[in-house]
């Protein structure tokens, strides 16, 4: 166990430090959010208070992007940093009142000695895959923009001057081809990115082998898993892309059916759900389409059917990666007797 916690609270342009020994507060303070200044306050704190590397966990909400910078400035110092789950920080407080950036900081202080037993070390995730995350995140915003576009000029029609409506055609079906030709030049470099790692490109090619998976959900599954290492089951990350049912029971007065969370990777699972319509009722025969239909026919709900072979999906990519083969599709139907 660590003796020193340091809490942090990351926003865009700065960080507000607090430095603890178990329940006694040190020292708190405001510093840019910037490689040099983090390593020019640790090495102050660490001058001042007695502090060592190994006696100090770095404590800090996991917020997307910001985070980078604290990140790197850990990892060239040889930091205990640990990049904890936000609503898991939030909710071990129970029912707090009031909030700003001192205060979270000091919280999450508070958090990383309660819970330093739970401590797990970020590790600097592969520069490949942060590559291809960033240009998965560039994709979907253009693909979305594309789609507002299209859907304004799609819906609009027939309900204003017909000059009009041809004038706003001309200029938006410009801007719908500029975000097609952004959007194919991703494509091209998520790609040549692919190729250019032997480990990403051969587990890709494993994930294509499963029925309904193309380049799409293949590289994406990589990305979001970290190349397998994220999640040691499926089920693990059926939790995380809100595909595993849960249970909401209390007593006799609080039923219902289990169904799944809305705490999900909505990306990931749109892409799953897609292939899951894909091979359930367009493929011509397979055990999916199998599936699909006799689930149906016994009259389960075709979402609940569309769930489960999502997961089926999910679980056999898993399989391949961790197997290091490919999905064999021969299969039998069991009839009772």
């Amino acid at each position: 166990m660590k003796n020193y916690q340091m809490g942090i609270d990351i926003s865009k342009e700065k960080l507000n430090i607090c430095l603890k020994e178990g329940t006694h507060t040190v020292r708190e303070e405001e510093i840019k959010n910037t490689v040099a200044a983090i390593k020019k306050c640790v090495k102050r704190i660490e001058k001042e208070s007695g502090v060592t590397n190994n006696d100090l966990l770095v404590c800090a909400e996991f917020t997307g992007r910001y985070i980078y910078p604290l990140v790197c400035a850990c990892d060239e110092m040889g930091l205990f940093l640990w990049m904890e789950d936000p609503t898991r920080i939030k909710n071990s407080f129970g029912v707090t009142r009031g909030k700003d950036d001192r205060v979270d900081a000091r919280r999450i202080a508070e958090y990383a000695f309660r819970f330093s037993d739970k401590a797990v070390a970020y590790k600097m995730p592969d520069k490949t895959l942060v590559s291809l995350k960033n240009l998965l995140t560039d994709r979907d915003t253009l693909a979305n923009d594309r789609k507002k576009y299209e859907t304004q000029l799609r819906d609009q029609k027939g309900y204003m001057d017909a000059e009009d409506y041809r004038r706003k055609k001309r200029s938006w079906s410009a801007v719908v081809k500029t975000l097609d030709k952004q959007i194919a030049l991703i494509d091209d470099e998520i790609q040549r990115l692919v190729e250019s790692d032997e480990k990403i490109k051969h587990q890709a090619e494993l994930l294509k082998t499963v029925d309904g998976v193309g380049d799409r959900i293949a590289v994406r599954m990589v990305v979001v898993t970290m190349a397998f290492t994220r999640f040691e089951t499926s089920r693990q990350f059926n939790c995380y892309a809100g595909l595993a049912p849960f249970r909401y029971t209390s007593g006799k007065s609080i039923y219902s059916k289990s169904k799944v969370s809305q705490r999900a990777n909505k990306q990931i699972k749109s892409l799953l759900h897609l292939a899951a319509v894909s091979v359930a009722t367009h493929m011509k025969s397979g055990e999916y389409k199998d599936y699909y239909k006799r689930k149906t026919e016994e009259g389960k709900h075709p979402m609940c059917v569309l769930n489960v072979i999502r997961a089926k999906l999910v679980s056999r990519m898993f399989a391949v990666v961790k197997r290091d083969e490919a999905y064999q599709r021969n299969y039998m139907i069991f009839t009772p007797t």
